[in-house]
C-alpha cells in the first residue's frame, strides 16, 4: 500500500537533519578524523559510496591527510585540529578512527555538535568513557555506529538465526582466538628522546599522562601500552565478543578471570603477548586466547571462533561460517567396561536430534558497515551497530583487561557496571584525564 504524500512529509520533518544531510545533491558530507593505518581502511569503506562525499579530514600527519585527500573525489578541507572539522558546516557526519584513548572526547564533542558518528572500536578505554558516550548519543539524538563490522555482514547474520534457531542445540562454550608471533624482535627497543615535534607530541596524548617522547608509543604501536589501548584483548577481542553476545544473544557476564603476561617478546610493551580471559554468562562460558605463535588455531580449523553446541560446533571467520555435527557414539562412555553398559540400556543414538553438516561463505567488509551508517543518517533509524552495542561489547573487554591486571576474579553487576566483590578494582573503570581535557 503507498504511503500518503503527509504522511511522507511527517516522517521527513520528524527526522531533523534528513533534510539538511541529503541536500541537492542527495550526498552526505563526510568529515574524518585519523585517516592513518586504520583510518584509511574506513576512509575506504565510505569511497565505496556514491552517496558519501569526503568534505574534510583530520590528522597529525599531513602525509595521512594528502593520502587521504589525492583519493577522494572532492577535494576536502584539511584540518590538524578536530575542533575546527567539527564547526565546519561543510560537515554532516564524521568517522573517528584515532588511537582509542582519544574516541570519548571526540565522539561526545562531534554529538554536541549536531554531527552523527561513526566511531571505530574500540568503542573507549574504559567503561566510564562508554557510559558517557552513550548518554552523550541519546541526549543529543545522533545517529551513532561503532566500527564493528561483521555486524553487517549478512552471512554472519545468518549464522545468528542459525544459532539462535536451535541449529547448534543447547551452546555451552564459545571462544575466539588471536593468533600471531611476534618473536624476535616485537616493538624492537627505541630509547625515549625528543620528540620531533613537542606539540605535536602533547597533542598526541591528548587526556593520557604525560611521559617522555617514544616512538613506540605512537601511530599503531599504541595498542601495547595501556594509557592509550586495552591492547588484543580489546583490539580483536571486542570482535570476537561482540559476534558471540549475537550468536547467544547474551549482554554482561556474571563473572571474569584472565591470566597472561608478556613471556615472550621483551620490547618495553606492557600489554601482554600471551593471555586467556574467561567470562561467565551463567548458563555459557565464553573465552578470548591470545598467542604468541604462528599457525592453525587450536580448532585445527582457518577460524578465528567456535561455538560448542550439544548437537555440533560452528566455526566462524570474517568470510565463513561451517558447522561440524556431533558424533554420536554407541554408548555414552566409551572407557566403560561391558558389565557397567548394561545401565545404558535407554541410550539409543538414533533417537539423537542429528544436524547436517553445513559451510558458508560471505564477507563483513567495511563498506557494508559503511552503507549500514549512512542509509540511518538519512533514515534516522538504529544502526546495526549502535553506540549501546558497542559499549556493551567493549565493557566486556575492558573488565577483562582490569582482571588481568588485578590478577582477580571478578564479580560484574553490568546493570550497575560496577565489580561487587572487589571494591579497588572498580578504580580501574576510569582514569583521571590531563588537564586541560575533560569530557563535555
Amino acid at each position: 500500500m503507498s504511503i500518503p504524500i503527509s504522511r511522507r512529509d511527517l516522517i521527513a520533518a520528524t527526522a531533523i537533519s534528513y533534510q539538511r544531510i541529503l541536500g541537492a545533491n542527495n550526498r552526505i558530507q563526510m568529515g574524518f578524523i585519523g585517516v592513518g593505518n586504520r583510518g584509511d581502511q574506513v576512509h575506504d569503506g565510505f569511497l565505496e559510496h556514491g552517496d558519501s562525499v569526503t568534505t574534510a579530514v583530520c590528522d597529525l600527519r599531513d602525509d595521512y591527510m594528502d593520502f587521504a585527500v589525492k583519493k577522494s573525489r572532492a577535494t576536502p578541507t584539511k584540518f590538524k585540529d578536530y575542533h575546527k572539522l567539527l564547526a565546519s558546516k561543510d560537515v554532516d557526519a564524521v568517522a573517528i578512527a584515532t588511537p582509542d584513548h582519544w574516541h570519548a572526547l571526540m565522539m561526545i564533542d562531534a554529538c554536541n555538535a549536531g554531527k552523527d558518528v561513526y566511531v571505530e572500536k574500540p568503542l573507549s578505554l574504559t567503561v566510564w568513557e562508554g557510559r558517557k558516550m552513550v548518554e552523550a548519543a541519546e541526549r543529543t539524538k545522533r545517529v551513532t555506529q561503532v566500527g564493528i563490522h561483521r555486524r553487517s555482514g549478512k552471512f554472519l547474520k545468518e549464522a545468528v538465526d542459525f544459532v539462535q534457531g536451535g541449529g547448534l542445540g543447547k551452546v555451552t562454550v564459545a571462544k575466539g582466538f588471536h593468533v600471531q608471533n611476534e618473536w624476535p624482535n616485537g616493538l624492537g627497543k627505541a630509547p625515549d628522546g625528543p620528540p620531533p615535534s613537542e606539540a605535536e607530541w602533547d597533542q598526541w596524548l591528548g587526556p593520557a599522562p604525560k611521559v617522555p617522547y617514544n616512538r613506540n608509543r605512537t601511530y599503531y604501536n599504541f595498542r601495547w601500552f595501556y594509557n592509550y589501548s586495552g591492547g588484543q584483548i580489546t583490539n580483536f577481542g571486542v570482535h570476537y565478543m561482540d559476534m558471540m553476545r549475537w550468536l547467544l544473544g547474551k549482554e554482561s557476564p556474571r563473572a571474569v578471570t584472565a591470566m597472561g603476561g608478556t613471556y615472550a617478546i621483551h620490547d618495553g610493551r606492557e600489554i601482554p603477548d600471551t593471555c586467556e580471559v574467561l567470562w561467565d554468562f551463567d548458563d555459557v562460558l565464553m573465552v578470548f586466547s591470545q598467542y604468541n605463535a604462528n599457525g592453525a588455531t587450536p580448532t585445527g580449523k582457518p577460524a578465528e571462533m567456535e561455538i560448542r553446541g550439544t548437537k555440533g560446533t560452528m566455526y566462524l571467520n570474517g568470510t565463513s561460517w561451517e558447522v561440524v555435527p556431533e558424533k554420536y557414539t554407541e554408548t555414552l562412555f566409551g572407557a566403560r567396561t561391558p558389565l557397567d553398559r548394561v545401565t545404558e540400556k535407554s541410550y539409543n543414538p538414533s533417537k539423537k536430534a542429528t544436524i547436517q553438516p553445513k559451510l558458508v561463505k560471505g564477507s563483513a567488509d567495511t563498506a557494508f558497515h559503511a552503507r549500514n551508517f549512512l542509509d540511518c543518517v538519512k533514515s534516522r533509524a538504529k544502526c546495526n551497530c549502535d553506540i549501546l552495542t558497542g559499549h556493551i561489547s567493549t565493557s566486556n573487554t575492558l573488565i577483562a583487561n582490569i582482571a588481568l591486571k588485578t590478577k582477580s576474579h571478578l564479580q560484574w553487576d553490568g546493570k550497575a557496571e560496577k565489580f561487587t566483590n572487589n571494591e579497588a578494582a572498580n578504580k580501574w573503570l576510569q582514569y583521571k584525564y590531563r588537564a586541560p581535557y575533560k569530557l563535555g
